[in-house]
């Protein structure tokens, strides 16, 4: 099976503006363009995946694969990577939309807020309003997920899986309190020393480091990851993270109460299994 979802599994890569900032897709299945595609070969249901911090989307296409497979090829699987988080390649095209929202209308969209507005904007912006989703959130892409469904009730979301979740007390864990001082007071002293280290890099030297660090691993892709040794996007991620470790505190009950219906810790493949042959 793993050398069919390796091979045979389509995924394009879409570098998108959303809220003014170029963010990439991946969509694993045929459907590129929900919005335009004829309503009779829409599919009925769209898997949309959250990933953590930093939110690089090439680390999930495994996982999107595998969840497009199980799915018996009927849904498509999208991984959307977080604002700055993602820089477009010099020969890629940066497809726009004239319904996107402006950049300067969402205050702070590097945070920890903006990134929600973020994934907000895109799914209203990009995905048909009828159509179902199954929302997956992984680590503080779980508290990404919780605040969808709290902010956008009128998203027809019909579950939410939480994997690994860091939804409070994050600078109480053990690697919080290791993180908190580094990324909420020290990360400044890091940002000039690793821009002046990493941007002269030549993108061949660049690609050459990013292949060894992936081969002890044990990981392939498909996409680049230069990504991981960008100084805007590695600022990007620290700053993300100082907001997570200073306001992602207290578990939000109320939004879990009230959608606890939709909500699924882990249990993703029994639930394609099941559920998903009723659609």
């Amino acid at each position: 099976m793993d050398s069919e979802i390796k091979e045979e599994i389509p995924v394009h890569e879409e570098f998108i503006l959303c809220c003014g900032i170029e963010t990439q897709v991946l969509k694993c299945g045929p459907w590129t363009d929900l919005i335009n595609d004829q309503i009779a070969n829409r599919p009925k249901l769209l898997i949309f995946i959250i990933p953590g911090n930093p939110g690089f989307s090439a680390f999930y296409v495994p996982f999107a694969k595998a969840l497009y497979s199980s799915t018996k090829r009927r849904f498509p699987v999208w991984v959307i990577s977080h604002a700055g988080h993602a820089l477009a390649p010099k020969d890629k095209k940066i497809l726009t939309t004239s319904d996107d929202p402006n950049a300067q209308e969402i205050k702070d969209i590097y945070g920890l807020r903006g990134q929600v507005e973020h994934k907000l904007a895109f799914l209203r912006t990009h995905v048909p309003k009828e159509m179902k989703l199954v929302v997956i959130g992984h680590s503080i892409g779980c508290y990404f997920s919780l605040q969808v469904l709290k902010r956008a009730p009128e998203l027809p979301v019909i579950r939410s899986f939480l994997l690994f979740p860091t939804i409070e007390r994050m600078s109480e864990s053990p690697k919080g309190k290791l993180a908190t001082p580094l990324l909420c007071w020290f990360r400044y002293a890091f940002y000039v020393p690793g821009y002046l280290l990493l941007k002269p890099w030549p993108e061949k030297i660049k690609s050459l480091v990013i292949r060894m660090l992936l081969q002890r691993m044990n990981l392939q892709s498909e996409f680049s990851f230069l990504n991981l040794l960008e100084p805007f996007c590695l600022i990007n991620a620290a700053y993300l993270g100082s907001q997570e470790m200073m306001e992602v505190v207290k578990r939000d009950n109320e939004t879990i109460k009230e959608h606890l219906s939709k909500e699924m810790a882990d249990m993703v493949a029994d639930w394609l299994k099941d559920d998903l042959s009723k659609i």
